[in-house]
């Protein structure tokens, strides 16, 4: 059954046997607000130009009545959206998928994801995800908070690199502790735009979702919005005009190196939503622009690989640790640039 179509570009023939995917309700005395602008920031990864679908094709309901984009939410309007099909969370479906498969017990699982692949299911992605391989070579999965089947934490698709997945209820409440507290160990490699001037350093800031660009994550300044994020950073390798960084995370917000790196002047190569795809260091010389396309061909995603992974086991309280090796695309880019940088006088 193909559902490779975002959730809100789904064309709704009648209101007969529709699945509600989201209800919410204004609070009493809120002022008026467009509903685009009300679904936005309450439905996660959702874009104005997706929601202003999912109301042009009657998908929008205030009570029982489909509204259009422009209608203007009061307090106490019951929102919902509706669609043929049921939630993705129903949709989770077993699939023969090959998974690399670093260490398993009775316990716990980890894995190593590569780029590309989606952690889970969500708007747009409905199969071929990590989820669904794990359901299909474990049948038995314990929820987490958020209904997914043995999800500890996750990563983006398209930074590769290790994850641990619980098989078990208490496995899945000691590991999502751990991670809670911030006891696990999580390190990245991370190819970012520009030279550091001291070997290692951290970056502090609260991160949230950025209200000018809903697809990205961002800074707030003084931590007046978001969540507290700290990210330690040590040089590995200098290139020039990019740097190659281990990243080790002491707290794990969605977009975290992604974000901290954008915003302290260092944005991942490559990373097309935080603007990395751009030459942001170097000449504007045709040869040198040739180079970093060719980089970009070698290393068609962001330069973010999970490498590192440490926690204590559940059961036995010993520490774990586990290396995943630098995949091929990130390494063809990095040896290039080492080439290049041979040539700097570094």
């Amino acid at each position: 059954m193909e559902r490779d179509k975002s959730i809100f570009e789904e064309e709704i023939q009648s209101t007969e046997s529709l699945h509600e995917h989201y209800s919410f309700t204004a609070a009493i005395g809120q002022s008026p607000l467009r509903v685009d602008k009300f679904l936005m920031t309450r439905i996660e990864n959702a874009t104005r130009n997706k929601i202003q679908h999912a109301a042009k094709s009657g998908s929008i309901f205030v009570g029982e009545n489909a509204v259009k984009s422009n209608y203007k939410v009061k307090g106490g309007d019951q929102v919902r959206v509706l669609f043929s099909h049921p939630p993705y969370q129903n949709l989770l479906l077993p699939e023969n998928l090959a998974l690399d498969i670093i260490f398993e017990d009775d316990t716990l699982v980890v894995v190593n994801k590569p780029a590309g692949m989606v952690v889970h299911p969500g708007h747009g992605n409905y199969s071929g995800t990590l989820l669904n391989a794990l359901l299909f070579h474990f049948r038995q999965l314990p929820k987490n908070s958020n209904d997914r089947p043995g999800l500890v934490h996750r990563i983006d698709k398209d930074t590769s690199g290790l994850l641990v997945v619980a098989k078990t209820e208490s496995a899945m409440t000691n590991l999502a502790k751990q991670f809670f507290d911030k006891t696990s160990s999580r390190k990245y490699h991370a190819l970012v735009w520009g030279d550091f001037e001291e070997d290692s350093g951290t970056y502090r800031g609260a991160i949230g979702r950025n209200p000018k660009n809903r697809l990205q994550m961002t800074v707030f300044e003084n931590n007046s919005q978001g969540k507290e994020a700290v990210t330690h950073y040590k040089v590995l390798e200098r290139f020039g005009y990019v740097t190659l960084l281990e990243c080790q995370l002491e707290t794990g917000r969605t977009h975290q190196i992604r974000a901290h790196m954008k915003y302290f002047g260092h944005t991942l190569f490559n990373d097309e939503r935080y603007g990395g795809n751009a030459i942001l260091k170097g000449t504007s010389f045709n040869k040198y622009r040739q180079f970093v396309d060719n980089c970009f061909s070698l290393l068609p995603r962001q330069a973010l690989h999970a490498k590192t992974l440490g926690f204590v086991h559940p059961i036995t309280g010993k520490i774990l640790e586990f290396n995943s090796p630098v995949p091929d695309d990130f390494n063809h880019a990095l040896r290039k640039w080492r080439q290049y940088a041979q040539h700097l006088n570094l």
